[in-house]
């Protein structure tokens, strides 16, 4: 039989898993895995498990948000152990997932990931870590992993909104240098995010158009701080309507960037801590992960979704 460790977070979503813990273990046994089963007991808990023991397995599936995802493939990177991956979206938001076209049906994403083919998709470097679809400083950037998990599964959605209001006026400006082939720039902004998803935050295609999740790059989006209301509204407008000609904001795609800023700059990745930096270097890995989706996806020339 085929060695499968399966990793799951017991409170993500709701603790939604619960309901289908047996349902998911009996599919994996009936497609002849023989599975050992570990359940997250905190924060990187998800990537000391995959760190330590992926390597003694055919398969590792998760189960969680993105956060988890996130934990299990960079233990998986930390170990040097290239595995496929299964993936069971059980967060609030499940951006990656939702990209890659994974059901939302826990059992149907179970059968996914025991029959599914791989998918191999971009990674991102970041400094020393690893993020799985978005690295993002600025405005609103920690109400994910601020927002109390109790919160999360009582309100869904409803929770990153109340924890985004308690932050309204109280953000700030950042004087940052950026450097890449494609965008080299110093000035002020509030807001930034490199991702490789069409849906960030819920927000499907927020991040731009022709996303592809294997193209080797990453699509960037900047705001520069606005001075006042008027800016305020050009600059929402310009990122929803994904106005690339806006001077309200800079989009581009690129394979690597660094961003200094004069002061440590706290960022998120895949919606978790990123922590504090003054130098960040963010690389595109390309097909660098291995996801199990469905079926063979036409993105072997391109990706699951473009937009």
């Amino acid at each position: 039989m085929k060695k499968m460790l399966f990793i799951y977070n017991p409170r993500s979503g709701k603790g939604q898993i619960r309901g289908s813990l047996s349902a998911i273990i009996e599919c994996f046994s009936a497609n002849d895995y023989d599975v050992t089963i570990r359940a997250t007991q905190g924060v990187k808990d998800g990537e000391r498990i995959a760190e330590e023991r992926a390597g003694e397995f055919d398969l590792v599936v998760c189960s969680g948000g993105d956060g988890t995802l996130d934990e299990i493939v960079t233990g998986m990177m930390r170990s040097g152990v290239r595995k496929p991956i299964g993936y069971i979206p059980a967060g609030s938001t499940n951006d990656f997932a939702n990209s890659l076209g994974i059901p939302k049906s826990m059992e149907q994403a179970a059968e996914a990931a025991a029959k599914g083919a791989p998918f191999a998709c971009d990674l991102g470097r970041f400094n020393d870590d690893y993020f799985v679809y978005v690295a993002a400083f600025g405005i609103f950037t920690d109400v994910s992993y601020q927002t109390s998990q109790e919160l999360k599964n009582m309100l869904g959605h409803a929770a990153y909104l109340l924890e985004g209001m308690k932050r309204m006026g109280t953000w700030k400006s950042s004087h940052l240098t950026v450097e890449s082939e494609e965008y080299s720039a110093e000035g002020d902004f509030v807001f930034g995010m490199i991702t490789n998803s069409n849906s960030v935050g819920g927000i499907k295609g927020i991040s731009g158009h022709n996303v592809e999740l294997n193209d080797g790059l990453f699509e960037v989006l900047l705001v520069h701080t606005p001075q006042n209301l008027i800016e305020w509204q050009e600059t929402i407008t310009a990122v929803l309507t994904k106005d690339t000609q806006s001077r309200r904001i800079e989009m581009f795609k690129t394979r690597k960037m660094r961003i200094l800023s004069e002061e440590p700059l706290a960022w998120t990745r895949d919606g978790e801590n990123g922590g504090e930096h003054t130098c960040v270097e963010v690389e595109n890995l390309q097909e660098r992960l291995d996801i199990l989706v469905e079926e063979e996806p036409e993105a072997s020339q391109g990706s699951i979704v473009q937009i």
